[in-house]
């Protein structure tokens, strides 16, 4: 059986090159064959998305001047959503995330535990290889976005840390 997630990985590593397709087969016999361009014999053409012409929003509902009937316009101001305070630290590659160097010892970090610029913590293992991620700021763990012994992807939050903590 193919992973499904190893599939979606090469389909956004095809999208960024200049590759135009690629073919898998599994020991099973199974094929799956990515494509940016359709095949001809016997494949269903894909239709083109058409681009749909863009919303304005509605004026904002006015006063009614009793004077001459027209309305007012009132500028509401905008606001932008909050940015979080907190920084991630993300993981720099597809592994299976650990907590602690050693499986009954304790985790390097958790919530509330304060970290200094390059510090461990964790580890993050890829074909058998054991890296230690170390943090890029100072700070104050606040979450803890991953379980142990689970797999991360490239980009992932591992932990939100409150720099002013």
């Amino acid at each position: 059986m193919i992973d499904l997630r190893y599939v979606k990985k090469l389909i956004e590593m095809l999208d960024g090159s200049s590759v135009d397709s690629v073919e898998i087969s599994s020991d099973k016999g199974m094929k799956i064959r990515i494509s940016k361009t359709p095949q001809h014999r016997g494949a269903v053409p894909i239709p083109t998305p058409v681009p749909m012409p863009a919303l304005l929003p509605a004026a904002p509902a006015g006063r009614m001047t009793p004077a001459d009937g027209t309305a007012l316009v009132e500028e509401v101001p905008r606001t932008e959503a909050p940015r979080s305070p907190l920084l991630e630290v993300k993981s720099p590659m597809v592994g299976t995330f650990y907590a602690q160097s050693d499986p009954g010892s304790k985790p390097y970090v958790t919530v509330g535990t304060r970290i200094a610029k390059r510090q461990v913590l964790c580890i993050i293992e890829a074909m058998k290889i054991m890296n230690e991620i170390e943090s890029e700021f100072d700070g104050v763990v606040k979450e803890v976005c991953v379980q142990d012994a689970h797999p991360v992807e490239y980009g992932q939050a591992l932990f939100r840390v409150d720099p002013n903590g």
